[in-house]
């Protein structure tokens, strides 16, 4: 497979680390079909823009001939893997996490091609795995080597738990490697350690360890902490038009330039001008309309996202009722405003809802709420925070 590559736009932009960068070049230059593994354990059915900046680095090399084999973790899912969190992820059923990933896999195509990857559940190896099997693969590394790990050797200096499970969690990852004879892994670089230990089994194992291609981890909405869902600070990919370009027009001025840069395809020199409209002291305003614009065509298409602009210059800028606003049937009289957002799936628990009302973020036909419990009447607008709303009427 001989073809012109932009490496810098391939090898250096959204890219954190390569290991080993210079073999890698070479085996691009020599033309050879190399096999991305990207790997995911099944624990969450959603993906966020997080994810999306290593998933757009693996359409690149797909569009450039190479072979992307996506690893289903649904054997992996019912230990935990602690990376960046600190605690082990609760066991799933099997039903939990084939219902996560048939989820998880129609948001993985929304950005990745489907018909050129190739799918492989773990459960194809590691479902006739022996004890025998275990105790072999364990034997080819030290405690010492994975208290090197961070998350590990921070949890140890500290006093707490680190399950055997745990440990052998980087070691199956390892052996996904093996099995699909893997090329090239994709992570974050909160990955690095996992990573390392498929190339070192490869070795072992006889195999041409993989290269290593790590991505940097996109900061959330909060402007503080990396995308997460379990931090509430996160971009979901299946979200709404108008929802996800509404948290884009949220985030921090000061991360305009790297969501560009992470999420877009926009051409360098173009970002570079970005840059210099910034250090200049341009309006944000506009750029990150942009950025809405650039990041729901990705994800739907251009029709789609001025819609979703035009509602937000609607709704949030102008501060006008949305064109179409969804009825919520219930009780009309005094009702808990908490229940009836948890029952409508605008927050996640009673307690969340209250908080808001408490922050002067719930409105009821404009009116802010003072009280979690009130009068209602049917036909009123519900409004939670700026972009939600529901329109409440009788039974």
């Amino acid at each position: 497979m001989q073809q012109n590559i932009d490496f810098n736009r391939l090898l250096n932009r959204g890219v954190a680390e390569i290991i080993v960068k210079d073999d890698l070049i070479a085996r691009l230059k020599k033309g050879d079909v190399l096999r991305l593994k990207e790997g995911f354990d099944p624990s969450s059915p959603d993906i966020h823009l997080g994810h999306m900046v290593g998933l757009r680095k693996l359409r690149q090399f797909q569009d450039l001939g190479h072979q992307v084999v996506l690893i289903v973790g649904d054997w992996t899912a019912q230990i935990g893997d602690p990376t960046g969190v600190s605690v082990t992820r609760p066991m799933l059923t099997h039903n939990q996490v084939k219902e996560n990933a048939e989820t998880y896999m129609q948001q993985f195509f929304k950005i990745v091609d489907k018909e050129r990857t190739e799918v492989r559940w773990q459960t194809e190896w590691f479902g006739k795995f022996s004890l025998a099997d275990v105790l072999k693969l364990t034997s080819r590394f030290t405690i010492a080597q994975f208290l090197a790990r961070e998350d590990f050797s921070k949890r140890y200096a500290a006093g707490r738990p680190i399950t055997l499970t745990e440990l052998l969690y980087p070691l199956l990852q390892a052996y996904d490697s093996v099995m699909v004879q893997s090329d090239m892994e994709f992570g974050g670089t909160d990955q690095k350690f996992n990573l390392l230990v498929g190339r070192e089994l490869q070795t072992a194992m006889g195999q041409w360890p993989q290269q290593v291609l790590m991505t940097p981890l996109l900061v959330g909405t909060d402007g503080t902490h990396k995308m997460s869902k379990s931090l509430g600070n996160y971009i979901g990919v299946a979200e709404p038009p108008a929802q996800i370009y509404g948290k884009v027009m949220s985030i921090p001025d000061n991360l305009i330039l790297s969501y560009f840069m992470l999420v877009t395809d926009i051409p360098d020199a173009e970002l570079l001008g970005l840059c210099k409209e910034i250090e200049n002291g341009a309006n944000p305003m506009p750029l990150k309309k942009r950025l809405g614009r650039e990041i729901v065509t990705q994800l739907y298409d251009k029709a789609t996202a001025q819609e979703a602009e035009d509602s937000f210059v609607r709704v949030v800028q102008n501060k006008e009722a949305p064109g179409e606003i969804v009825d919520f049937k219930v009780t009309c009289g005094m009702l808990s405003i908490p229940q009836v957002m948890l029952d409508a799936g605008l927050v996640k628990s009673k307690g969340e809802g209250s908080r808001l009302i408490e922050q002067g973020g719930v409105e009821l036909d404009g009116v802010r709420l003072e009280a979690a419990n009130c009068e209602v009447r049917s036909g009123v607008v519900l409004k939670v925070g700026k972009r939600r709303f529901l329109r409440l009427v009788a039974e």
